[in-house]
């Protein structure tokens, strides 16, 4: 009779071994329970705290990165994971809420402004994965999904604390929608800042900007400043874009 081959094992013994990182996917999952959050508030009509759930996993998000470098606990999985988190936090949740609050009253229009959005956060995680060795490290190609959403739902939270009802407004946050999809996906560099060194000494002037900072977010329109910080950053990749080519368009100056 011929030999029977040996049965392949059920489990790999070594995936089982090499588990997960406990602390980064504790970041990572802090940021999915806020962008969830977000999500059953905008469902209930609580915009607001909807709009300050994802302002919060934007930090958890920015969090489990950094704290995963230095314990030195960076994994293929953290990285997956991470991914799909941002998926939640930073595509579904703030189309939801922005279409919820506004896009919702205009139809058609609104609900493709919002899936605008939403697929421009899946192609630009899954640009960015794909190209992660290979880009320069203080740019992102197209805008951070992170940004995104806090531009949109910044602008929701920034309206409402001004008494402008979605309704007033439907057109203006359909437009602030398609152009922070839009962003996301096109090949403006937007700077990354990681090429700031928190391990170095700063000068004694930058603990006072940080002081001021945190001043500035906890008076009572923090929800014009954030919207108008990301407003900022996010114009400023075409800003950039432009002088670039205006060097290159430029004439040579003779020496």
């Amino acid at each position: 009779m011929p030999e029977r081959k040996p049965r392949k094992a059920l489990f790999n013994p070594e995936l089982k071994r090499r588990g997960i990182y406990l602390l980064p996917s504790l970041f990572t999952t802090a940021a999915l329970f806020f962008g969830f959050f977000a999500i059953v508030q905008a469902i209930q009509g609580d915009f607001e705290k909807a709009a300050s759930a994802i302002f919060i996993a934007m930090i958890m998000d920015g969090l489990d990165g950094r704290v995963a470098r230095l314990t030195h606990t960076q994994s293929a999985f953290g990285a997956e994971y991470d991914s799909l988190s941002d998926m939640v936090c930073f595509g579904v949740a703030p189309a939801l809420v922005v279409y919820e609050w506004a896009l919702l009253g205009i139809g058609r229009p609104g609900w493709i402004a919002a899936f605008i959005y939403c697929a421009g956060a899946a192609l630009r995680l899954a640009r960015f994965n794909t190209t992660l060795e290979v880009m320069d490290k203080r740019y992102f190609q197209g805008l951070p999904s992170p940004a995104a959403a806090a531009l949109v739902v910044g602008f929701v939270w920034a309206m409402m604390a001004q008494g402008a009802p979605g309704a007033e407004t439907r057109w203006l946050a359909a437009f602030v929608t398609v152009f922070a999809g839009l962003s996301m996906v096109s090949n403006v560099r937007f700077y990354s800042f990681k090429d700031i060194n928190l391990k170095k000494s700063v000068p004694f002037v930058a603990v006072l900007i940080i002081v001021l900072i945190f001043a500035v977010v906890s008076s009572p329109f923090t929800a014009e400043i954030l919207f108008g910080l990301f407003c900022v950053y996010a114009l400023s990749g075409y800003a950039l874009a432009l002088l670039h080519l205006r060097k290159k368009s430029a004439p040579p100056t003779e020496t």
